[in-house]
């Protein structure tokens, strides 16, 4: 099943690019046509490489690595934290901070910072143990830092790659991404740089519904990478949860006291079965068997003796 539709891709607008002149011949390859002074984007190639893109980042996600969705541009704001935070990723909608990837540390201290910050009340002065003035200071620090670094907050390591709308205005965050050699997967528009993204996607940059549409499929191939993640942690789970327990505690409960209705049941069965050959087995063997009841046995003897003579007496009268 496709990712997206070419029927979606065009309601959406994916194929405008830039005017003629404002273009990178890099882009030449992706061009279908040219009308009305703009280039128009193959969206057949459009198709293929946004299944390619699809496959890698869900891979990744999978094998447990994190995306950052990257994309400063009005346009692009909205998507970038909707769907980034649906599906738990990090993202950064604002300014692009030099070394948030190469210097990550120093980033990470301010992450912290933060985080101090979020745990006092601002509203509650008597309690803070400081003055209005400092805790007004404190409230601006906390403000400036959460919309520069609010969206990455989580974030505890270096991303697996980087999701970048518009390679071309975000070209801070690619060289970052580059010099760490992380891949890269963004929208290439015709005036960009193919040979700075590892996983491109020919489209509009420029237009909303555009960059929505492909914002959302990442963030889609991120939340199957997520469940295929889980899926391996439940099998994994379930393997090690049969070789100690193979049933819930439940179902053996059940089990077990099905079992102990169904005892008495099978003894009295077995007990009726085998009931008849106890009482033949002495017959057959009678004189071997016997061994302790002899006592028993010499009245019976005696009995049975004078049982068969007494008609011999009355027979010898007649």
């Amino acid at each position: 099943m496709a990712v997206v539709t070419m029927k979606q891709l065009l309601e959406s607008g994916v194929h405008f690019g830039h005017q003629t002149r404002r273009w990178n011949p890099k882009m030449k390859r992706f061009i279908f046509t040219e009308r009305n002074g703009i280039y128009i984007i193959d969206l057949q190639q459009s198709l293929s490489y946004i299944d390619r893109a699809y496959e890698f980042v869900r891979s990744t996600v999978a094998s447990g690595g994190a995306i950052l969705f990257v994309g400063t541009k009005k346009q692009a704001q909205e998507a970038i934290a909707e769907q980034a935070t649906r599906v738990g990723m990090p993202y950064v909608n604002q300014r692009w901070l030099g070394g948030m990837l190469t210097n990550f540390q120093t980033v990470n201290k301010r992450l912290q910072r933060l985080k101090e910050l979020e745990l006092l009340d601002f509203d509650d002065v008597a309690a803070s143990g400081v003055t209005k003035k400092e805790l007004l200071q404190k409230r601006r620090e906390h403000d400036k830092l959460l919309k520069t670094l609010g969206g990455i907050r989580d974030m505890a390591r270096v991303p697996a790659a980087v999701w970048i709308v518009d390679t071309k205005k975000e070209h801070l965050a690619v060289d970052e991404a580059r010099k760490l050699k992380l891949p890269i997967i963004g929208i290439l528009d015709t005036n960009c740089d193919p040979d700075e993204v590892d996983f491109p996607i020919p489209g509009n940059d420029d237009a909303i519904r555009s960059v929505g549409l492909l914002t959302r499929v990442v963030a889609d191939a991120v939340a199957d990478g997520l469940m295929s993640r889980g899926g391996q942690g439940a099998a994994a789970a379930g393997e090690e949860l049969g070789a100690e327990e193979p049933m819930a505690a439940w179902e053996r409960e059940l089990l077990e006291s099905q079992g102990a209705t169904d005892t008495p049941a099978d003894a009295a069965a077995a007990a009726s079965t085998e009931a008849p050959a106890a009482t033949e087995a002495p017959a057959e063997t009678e004189p071997a068997a016997v061994v302790e009841p002899a006592a028993e046995e010499t009245p019976k003897a005696d009995e049975t003796a004078v049982a068969d003579e007494a008609p011999k007496a009355d027979d010898a009268k007649a």
